[in-house]
């Protein structure tokens, strides 16, 4: 039985969940307004065993649908100009998710992202963020968390190559999951398939891999 806060994520990211075909092409004004970052995402789309939802503007999907009998890797290759956004690139990850955090002890600090400590990547994030440092106060690594929505929360991790081996990621990413959980939400995690250091991350702090796949699109 899928979790109910991961189900009313799903829900409200993308607009249905779950699929009911292969491929379901939804609209949703989700797509046209701000997201976490406060830009648009015009694509989102998770795919489970029992099929994939890909959410859309709602006046994009005729044009969307049209190209659902394609497949996978052409109809990427002509989503962008179909949802208006020509030159732009399609792109899928793995999509992971947990309930049960590895117990890995805490290593982090929840800090303000406009801290002097906090590097550009985590500056845009507009809620604190988790910094591990050495004794020195400079920075080694740290996770952001992208608030889809009230239900689910997206957890981004980048370590500074001097402290790469240590475990850390792994650490933070378990500590950011136990937050999330505790506020009610489900912490959810991406990455490319061929990026085996993040996968090595995710299993880590406890996001089994379970066969999902996200889809998106973005500014070359």
């Amino acid at each position: 039985m899928l979790d109910k806060r991961l189900y009313h994520h799903l829900v409200s990211w993308l607009g249905q969940w779950p699929a009911g075909r292969a491929l379901q092409v939804v609209g949703s004004e989700r797509r046209v307004r701000p997201g976490w970052d406060g830009r648009p995402h015009p694509v989102v789309g998770v795919g489970a065993p029992g099929g994939a939802v890909l959410s859309v503007p709602p006046d994009k999907v005729g044009a969307v649908r049209s190209l659902t009998d394609l497949p996978v890797n052409d109809l990427l290759a002509k989503l962008p100009a179909a949802v208006g956004y020509a030159g732009w690139r399609a792109h899928r990850a793995v999509f992971r998710y947990c309930l049960a955090p590895t117990p890995l002890p805490d290593v982090g600090d929840w800090i303000d992202p406009t801290d002097d400590v906090v590097p550009p990547w985590l500056q845009r994030f507009t809620s604190p963020v988790l910094v591990a440092r050495d004794a020195d106060g400079a920075f080694l690594a740290g996770v952001g968390l992208k608030r889809h929505d009230a239900h689910g929360q997206e957890i981004s991790v980048g370590t500074v190559a001097a402290a790469r081996g240590r475990g850390l990621a792994s650490r933070l990413v378990a500590q950011a999951a136990r937050q999330v959980l505790d506020a009610g939400a489900v912490p959810t995690y991406l990455h490319e398939a061929t990026n085996t250091a993040s996968a090595k991350v995710a299993a880590a702090a406890g996001f089994r891999d379970r066969g999902w796949t996200a889809y998106g699109i973005s500014e070359n």
